[in-house]
């Protein structure tokens, strides 16, 4: 079936926002406010989106657990728990802005746990004060219910158009002046430029014009103009089977930028949670908050409990940083347990009740009175699009926010930042691409934005699977397949450079054989699967979420973030310097 390429044009410049969750969502409210239009893109409706799955709290320095914590405090373990590879900057913004994205997120309606008249907040790892407001352990989905509620009344008055079912594909890229034809054809000039200062349009002369995606109900290609913003979450069809996210999160999108030239940077940390069961298809998330409300990590030595935790690292021990954690449990190489036998009723009736039913759900026990059998698995990807300050890419006119985007966590993330990176990123990316809208009219649309100079000619393109045989597709499953095998032996919590080699060389051993029944999706796929073991192997270091055993000490030289691009023809890797200025961002929260 042949379907055309429908180009999508309104009289005023609409921004372009790929993903529907926390980030999406924030990033449509952030511009709808400004009278700015925005088309909120997906496969899927926010209900179903990655930010549900969040299940401990958000972070915010209240001051109301009689603790007399700060926004310094906020600051400083943020900073201590990335091992001090985040930019200073960066999350100075996000720290600041906590507090008042909190109390909007109460007057929107969501139900914090609340006693006295006051939110409670909790214990996370890695924080010294309880800092973490919570909703049972459903946290993730009642602030993205509070969030639908709240843009829904944008979707009303026009200002925000939601595309649920479809496929993003590829942005569209102008050079020189020069609407470029195909989504894919963007030209690999400036692989990493940036524009921090803002004096310039982004340091490059590489524009997003627009947006490529596919109508998985119509099977219709159409291409939207306007700026991009890529909330497109974490890569966890990368490690399919393997992670907490949902597996609807592919990676493609962001792999489909991998080979457009976008930088990405910091791709070999990711955050192994330390407490997951393995389920169909994927990993359970049992959460910190459980840890937080008391829960003690245990071998079986002897016959005996051993807390092996508290052994190490003291009172504080189970509540010890993620990278931390997974660390110590995969150096025992046995079978460790979560105790949860020592929580209070009350606790699990008014902290946890979701979180025991999910576990009784799942494995079939009660929580309260068995140990439950926990290993690492991949939670988070602190890597990704590389951008700056004020969440521009190298690519003038697209910007990045939430998971996809490499911005507040460096090298491991604290509990409870996540949520509040994806509200907080979301207005950021939002309000700047805001701010440069004039600039994207007068660069990407000289004649306008209306239609009169086309994005992309129209062509005729074979919808998703129409033209490919079963044999071809079942092939790509299996390279899929392979592709994924060996990034989780290269990618492991311990790592050796043999390891890494070994998966970089299947990877591109997949490319070599398969590049012609392979669809671009795939072939992106596995290009940035190389990337995230080259990147794994120029760090010659061990630092947060990234273990080497062959280098197993903390290397000053390597304090810097970890870059990687497409230039066209292969993966190039760099180390660009972490700007220390830890002054606020201009535009504030």
């Amino acid at each position: 079936m042949m379907v055309e390429t429908v180009m999508k044009s309104e009289k005023e410049a609409t921004v372009n926002i790929i993903g529907a969750g926390l980030a999406g969502l924030s990033a449509a409210m952030t511009l709808a406010k400004r009278g700015i239009p925005s088309r909120l893109i997906s496969v899927q409706q926010s209900e179903r989106a990655q930010s549900n799955l969040a299940e401990g709290g958000i972070n915010a320095a209240l001051d109301v657990m009689g603790e007399a914590d700060t926004v310094e405090e906020h600051f400083a373990d943020t900073m201590n728990g990335g091992c001090d590879l985040a930019e200073p900057k960066m999350v100075r913004g996000l720290v600041e802005a906590a507090s008042g994205i909190v109390r909007d997120l109460e007057r929107l309606g969501v139900p914090f746990h609340r006693e006295n008249g006051h939110i409670v907040q909790r214990n996370f790892g890695g924080q010294k004060k309880k800092r973490t407001a919570y909703a049972q352990s459903s946290t993730g989905k009642v602030l993205t219910a509070a969030m639908i509620d709240a843009v829904r009344r944008y979707e009303a008055k026009g200002l925000v158009k939601r595309f649920s079912h479809h496929r993003f594909e590829g942005i569209c890229i102008a050079k020189d002046g020069e609407k470029v034809v195909s989504a894919l054809d963007c030209g690999q000039d400036v692989p990493v430029g940036r524009g921090d200062n803002g004096s310039e349009w982004n340091g490059t002369n590489r524009i997003c014009t627009g947006v490529r995606v596919f109508d998985e109900y119509n099977k219709e290609r159409i291409v939207f103009d306007g700026p991009v913003v890529m909330c497109c979450g974490g890569m966890n069809g990368m490690f399919y089977g393997n992670t907490t996210g949902t597996t609807a999160n592919t990676g493609s999108a962001a792999a489909l930028l991998f080979s457009q030239g976008v930088a990405f940077a910091n791709l070999e940390f990711l955050q192994y949670h330390p407490t997951t069961v393995r389920i169909s298809g994927k990993r359970l998330l049992i959460s910190e908050a459980a840890r937080g409300e008391g829960g003690r990590l245990f071998v079986f030595r002897g016959g005996k409990e051993q807390y092996f935790m508290e052994e190490l690292y003291g009172e504080r021990g189970n509540l010890m940083p993620r990278d931390v954690v997974s660390r110590e449990m995969t150096k025992l190489d046995e079978q460790v347990y979560l105790d949860l036998r020592g929580l209070s009723e009350e606790v699990w009736i008014e902290k946890l009740s979701d979180l025991r039913e999910e576990i009784e759900h799942y494995l079939g026990m009660d929580p309260a009175k068995e140990p439950v059998p926990v290993s690492p698995g991949i939670h988070y990807f602190m890597g990704g699009i590389r951008v700056d300050a004020a969440h521009r890419t190298n690519v003038a006119g697209l910007y990045a926010a939430g998971e996809c985007a490499c911005a507040y966590h460096g090298a491991n993330r604290l509990g409870g930042n996540s949520l509040l990176g994806a509200v907080y990123g979301g207005r950021v990316a939002a309000r700047t691409a805001a701010r440069e809208l004039q600039k994207w009219r007068k660069s990407a649309a000289p004649q306008g934005v209306s239609g009169a100079v086309p994005l992309c000619l129209a062509v005729e393109q074979e919808s998703a699977g129409g033209a490919r045989g079963g044999m071809e597709v079942q092939a790509e499953a299996a390279v899929e397949s392979e592709m994924e095998q060996a990034l989780l032996g290269g990618l492991s919590v311990l790592r050796t450079a043999e390891g890494l080699e070994a998966a970089l060389s299947v990877i591109r051993q997949l490319g070599d054989v398969s590049s012609e029944n392979m669809s671009e999706e795939m072939t992106a796929r596995l290009r940035l699967a190389g990337a995230f073991c080259q990147s794994a192997l120029a760090r010659k270091e061990s630092r947060g979420a990234h273990t080497r055993l062959d280098f197993p000490d903390t290397a000053e030289a390597f304090h810097k973030t970890t870059v990687a691009w497409f230039d066209g023809e292969t993966i190039q890797i760099s180390f660009a310097k972490i700007p220390q200025t830890a002054s606020r961002e201009s535009d504030g929260a």
